[in-house]
């Protein structure tokens, strides 16, 4: 699934195509992603896209009136190609802007989604209960400290709950784990802050290089130009069934909340 990387990615290789240009046509080829495309999309003509955000794994593209918010869910992708392209297999979306170019979004599982809202998009019910972003000022040592000092469940959940930090999702809370040398399987709440702030800044420090990357492809996912993300070449333990980069010691592989987990025993205690 498009991680935080990936969705920023996404939004920078869109951004400088799709923004102040007016859509000139929307094209609706399948309308049942994970919720069903409202009517509304298709009537947007003539409208014209001021600027692209994102927020944890959400895309924002605010409009003069009212925004869309994309989600590429677990296999989906933009791309900008030229009016009059070809449509590829599972390509739902197209936006034909007045510059002559076009988004187009693809998702062969179509568990992703596309939304308008009239209102703030940060009130929206998908987005007003995220937790900060993991690269912004809010997320540090005193602010993760404090939510998990209490907290039983693993420090790998905890990473992974987005109503505490957003877009922290399986393959980078596995690398910034490691890159901070704890357990995934450690309590929160028996991690010192010191501890504590290490991790943030393995957390920052891993996006931050898996962005300069262009994110991770294992299955699906593509940048905006077609490319695969090239940060699979960095990963030091997901999906490593090998040895440590490190220490040489066997990876260690365990199922934490249906999701796998992969760490070091000699490197992460």
């Amino acid at each position: 699934m498009p991680e935080l990387p990936e969705v920023e990615t996404t939004r920078r290789g869109i951004r400088d195509h799709v923004r102040d240009q007016q859509i000139e046509q929307v094209i609706l080829r399948e309308t049942r992603l994970r919720w069903p495309i409202s009517a509304q999309v298709s009537t947007l003509a003539g409208r014209r896209i001021r600027e692209v955000s994102r927020r944890g794994k959400y895309i924002l593209m605010q409009l003069d009136r009212g925004s869309l918010i994309w989600h590429l869910g677990m296999s989906g992708s933009m791309r900008i190609l030229p009016v009059g392209s070809a449509a590829e297999d599972h390509e739902h979306v197209e936006l034909r802007l007045g510059n002559g170019q076009a988004l187009k979004y693809r998702d062969p599982r179509r568990f992703g989604a596309l939304l308008y809202c009239g209102q703030d998009p940060l009130q929206h019910r998908l987005l007003r209960q995220l937790g900060p972003e993991p690269l912004g000022e809010a997320f540090d040592a005193d602010y993760l400290y404090d939510r998990c000092r209490n907290r039983k469940a693993a420090i790998k959940t905890v990473l992974m709950n987005s109503h505490i930090v957003v877009g922290v999702g399986n393959i980078y809370a596995s690398e910034a784990l490691f890159l901070a040398g704890i357990r995934p399987t450690r309590a929160a709440r028996r991690i010192s802050k010191p501890r504590i702030e290490k991790l943030v800044n393995a957390v920052r420090d891993t996006l931050s290089a898996a962005i300069a990357h262009g994110g991770t492809t294992l299955q699906d996912f593509t940048q905006a130009d077609g490319k695969p993300g090239y940060f699979r070449h960095e990963l030091q333990v997901y999906a490593n069934r090998g040895e440590c980069k490190v220490c040489a010691r066997p990876i260690k592989h365990l199922v934490q909340g249906q999701r796998s987990s992969y760490y070091c025993p000699g490197c992460q205690s």
